[in-house]
């Protein structure tokens, strides 16, 4: 990853509803969500998630899909471990026995 796409990813990510609206559909994998329940359940307004939705996709952490009327919203997983490796590439200057700890949250959740 190169470092303006992981500041394009973290910039999307900093912004409270952003964030809410990514860690409902990491939440919601592999389904995903269609966009319609996302503003119901974060009670955003259709023409802000929009938005919001607009400026994660471009960031590549969200793609879409048209299931008949609805369009449904998911992760991009592959997106998303590549930021987060990019984030821990030199974690603690190579020295593992420091980013074990990290790496042990990490694990449960997988």
């Amino acid at each position: 990853m190169e470092t303006n796409q992981a500041v394009t990813a973290l910039s999307a990510l900093a912004l409270e509803t952003r964030l809410d609206i990514f860690r409902l559909l990491v939440r919601a994998e592999p389904a995903g969500l269609a966009a319609g329940e996302i503003a119901r359940t974060l009670d955003v307004a259709p023409n802000t998630l929009s938005s919001h939705l607009a400026i994660l996709t471009r960031a590549g952490l969200l793609q879409s899909e048209r299931d008949g009327r609805s369009i449904i919203y998911r992760v991009q997983l592959d997106h998303l471990r590549t930021l987060i490796l990019f984030l821990l590439q030199d974690c603690c200057g190579g020295n593992a026995e420091l980013c074990a700890p990290i790496l042990a949250e990490l694990a449960p959740c997988c």
